[in-house]
């Protein structure tokens, strides 16, 4: 009796050891995919680390990753199975401690953002094909958003505004709602103002990919944000940006062009234009000039842009660009770009409800931007491990794939499947590459209507209008006269 169980036993064991032929681990296979985007040896070669560090650059880059792609409630839960996982995929040199983990990616943190956005980008542009660039334009989108944060004396310090509720706008604002909606609700006051931080966002409209943001306290200038972005980044021939009606001012639009590259922005009543004439039909897809008072003393040059009126859904737009050519920037291409740019939104949304960030979890501010910084990339490197397994190579026909189709949830929940099973051979089609192959949105078709059953009216935010346009003066003319003689000589 013992023989034949014996001899079933093996042939089991080796049925099984059989069907595993050809199939890896799934830890080999994790670990193979952070090898690609974080290479040992190459990123941070160059770079100065103290000399009594016990952890690799490359291996603590991979433990951050883990750690913020991890569901639990607490953030030293997550750290901890995060170190398990780097000790099961053989990464022994990642950091041991929570405390030693966190000082390392706070002091280290201007290294890793350099390399490891460098790294992103080249690898975008690598596996982008045919979503690289739009016509001949690398489309980059814009945008802001804030996530809160625990209520603790350093997050109070660090991110909230210090003069909250005291500004020329929130007095105007009061006085506007007065009567309209505090007094009918007096049960429900206004409470104090909750810690949030602020994120400018820079979005490769192509991809559907991050591709450099910035962090800072809830008063946070979004226009600043992106000229610091343009001062200290570059950006690759024929850029277009595209942001809405908050991304609007001389030095802002003045910054895009001084980079290299081009703008659209759509605009309304918060802009003040010069043109040959007043009438705004006739200014419609015509030039007209961003020239305020101020430049216009200080003889500075005025810039020339294109006002085009087009319609988006059932709502007419005033856009504004500084491409002025209308055979290689027609109002179809604008229509599109604009429209594209909408996706930005629904990327914030994947950053606080599917990874729940909307509300962080460290107490201490410089960690809570530590936090926020490494979310954002862990979903923007998991979205880059969905393209390059999702985009059609070169070689193969080409299909239908659209990055609209990729799904941020399902490549998230194979990641956790993934990292849940190390240990285990998966079964056919359950391997972790062909999960994030296909980690695509359902596609079906609504029986009913989608549109919002209740749709609460602002009344604190106004139609935003026309732009308003001011017929050049004699004097403002003989000006611009002589400044473009003297760029001409």
């Amino acid at each position: 009796m013992y023989r034949k169980k014996l001899s079933k036993r093996c042939r089991r064991k080796g049925k099984r050891q059989h069907s595993e032929q050809g199939r890896q681990k799934n830890s080999t296979v994790f670990k193979s995919l952070l090898e690609w985007f974080v290479p040992e040896g190459e990123l941070f070669s160059e770079d100065g680390f103290h000399g009594n560090i016990k952890w690799k650059p490359e291996h603590l880059a991979a433990q951050a990753l883990i750690w913020s792609w991890q569901d639990t409630e607490k953030v030293t839960d997550a750290f901890g199975r995060a170190s398990e996982i780097c000790e099961e995929v053989g990464m022994k040199n990642a950091a041991e401690t929570y405390a030693g983990f966190m000082g390392a990616l706070k002091r280290y943190g201007g290294i890793f953002k350099s390399r490891l956005r460098g790294r992103t980008q080249e690898l975008a542009e690598d596996i982008g094909g045919r979503f690289w660039r739009c016509d001949q334009w690398l489309l980059i989108g814009f945008d802001g958003s804030r996530v809160s944060t625990p209520r603790t004396a350093s997050n109070e310090k660090a991110f909230c505004a210090s003069n909250y509720g005291n500004g020329t706008t929130a007095k105007y604002r009061e006085k506007k709602t007065k009567g309209m909606r505090r007094s009918k609700n007096e049960k429900n006051k206004p409470q104090p103002q909750a810690p949030q931080a602020w994120i400018t966002m820079m979005w490769h409209m192509g991809l559907r990919l991050p591709w450099t943001w910035r962090l800072g306290p809830s008063n946070s200038s979004e226009r600043g944000h992106v000229m610091e972005i343009l001062d200290e980044e570059e950006f690759p021939e024929n850029t277009l940006f595209c942001g809405d009606a908050g991304f609007v001012g001389y030095p802002l639009w003045n910054a895009i062009l001084s980079a290299g590259g081009d703008f659209l922005i759509r605009v309304g009543a918060n802009v003040s234009l010069l043109s040959e004439h007043t009438d705004l039909e006739r200014c419609s897809d015509g030039t007209v000039l961003c020239w305020p008072k101020d430049k216009i003393k200080s003889g500075a040059k005025p810039l020339r842009l294109r006002l085009v009126k087009v319609k988006i859904g059932k709502t007419m737009m005033w856009m504004l660009t500084s491409a002025l050519d209308r055979k290689k920037f027609s109002k179809k291409q604008i229509v599109r770009y604009y429209r594209m740019r909408w996706g930005i939104e629904v990327e914030f949304r994947g950053l606080k409800q599917t990874l729940d960030n909307r509300k962080l979890r460290c107490r201490d501010s410089e960690r809570v931007l530590v936090e926020l910084d490494w979310s954002i990339r862990a979903m923007a490197i998991a979205e880059l491990m969905a393209l390059r397994e999702q985009i059609p190579s070169e070689t193969e026909s080409e299909s239908q794939y659209d990055t609209k189709d990729r799904s941020l949830a399902n490549t998230i929940r194979a990641l956790r499947k993934c990292m849940r099973n190390l240990h285990k051979y998966p079964k056919p089609g359950d391997e972790l590459l062909v999960q994030i192959a296909r980690a695509l949105v359902q596609k079906y078709k609504n029986r009913t209507d989608k549109r919002a059953r209740y749709c609460p009216r602002n009344p604190d935010k106004k139609p935003l209008g026309d732009p308003k346009i001011r017929k050049l003066t004699t004097a403002e003319r003989t000006k611009l006269k002589k400044i473009s003689n003297q760029l001409a000589a």
